[in-house]
């Protein structure tokens, strides 16, 4: 199941810069996770400095 970013991203795109598939992008207010690209690492999860991506 793929990652998820919440309402609670700053967008700071520190989790874009962690992806290793570059499934992350800014969406404006906040970025989005390609589900169909996301491979369910967690690297983002981890990286997130206010914890806003969660498994979906």
């Amino acid at each position: 199941m793929a990652y998820v970013i919440s309402d609670e991203c700053i967008a700071c795109g520190t989790c874009a810069g962690e992806c290793p598939v570059g499934a992350i992008a800014d969406a404006g207010s906040k970025y989005e996770i390609d589900a169909d690209a996301c491979m369910d690492c967690g690297t983002c999860a981890g990286a997130c400095p206010v914890g806003a991506i969660s498994q979906g």
